[in-house]
């Protein structure tokens, strides 16, 4: 499974053909706090497939990395997805100490 940190997204998201954003947390978590892209719930990601490109990198994300890890395994074996990224360790920064 491809993966990428934040700091390389936001490179690639500056980039002319930024890669599509897909998060997979539950809408109260989106509305709170997100970097963008359309949310599509992991307990529904399965039945909105039609709505994931096939033709361009798409980026998954969640809190911390691994809701949107397993939504890309079920797309990847259901689908047969090769283009889908995950980001490593998700949008959650974590406190300095």
């Amino acid at each position: 499974m491809q993966e990428i940190t934040l700091p390389q997204l936001e490179v690639l998201l500056r980039q002319n053909d930024p890669p599509l954003l897909i998060d997979v947390r539950e809408p109260f978590e989106h509305e709170a706090n997100n970097i963008g892209g359309i949310l599509i719930p992991m307990s529904e990601i399965i039945h909105e497939a039609q709505q994931i490109p096939r033709d361009k990198p798409v980026v998954l994300y969640c809190r911390k990395g691994v809701r949107s890890h397993i939504a890309i395994q079920r797309l990847e074996e259901k689908f047969g997805y090769t283009n889908l990224i995950n980001l490593k360790g998700g949008i959650e920064v974590p406190e300095k100490k």
